[in-house]
């Protein structure tokens, strides 16, 4: 099912509008794939203007910095530990900016978007 991101044909009182147009190919959203804990799939999408997207759909690496010296380290990750977005998040380990992670060096944050870059960055918190 295609997810339509137009305007709507209702006003905020509820009233309809009669626009003079129809849908646009351009409007059509994609199904979102929410990123899982595994070993590394990624996905190249088309976007607008002949771009391209990397997504990921499974991955297990991470690259984390640690703000005391700005060392970037490559981890592994164990599993999602809190999550903002979404409570249910945690039980199906799924990543996503704003998570926070349990790797090998200790808990993250994640700053990047999986779905969107393909990769998975995170800065160390504090003990």
């Amino acid at each position: 099912m295609a997810l339509w991101q137009g305007d709507s044909r209702r006003s905020k009182s509820g009233r309809r509008i009669r626009y003079a147009r129809g849908k646009r190919k351009f409007e059509i959203g994609r199904e979102r794939h929410l990123t899982t804990i595994g070993p590394t799939t990624l996905k190249k999408v088309r976007t607008k203007g002949n771009n391209r997207k990397t997504r990921a759909k499974t991955t297990n690496i991470a690259y984390v910095v640690d703000p005391k010296d700005n060392k970037i380290t490559k981890t592994d990750v164990i599993s999602v530990v809190e999550n903002q977005a979404n409570i249910h998040y945690v039980r199906r380990n799924i990543i996503n900016k704003g998570a926070i992670i349990e790797t090998k060096l200790g808990k993250a944050k994640v700053t990047s978007r999986p779905g969107q870059y393909g990769t998975v960055n995170a800065v160390l918190l504090s003990k």
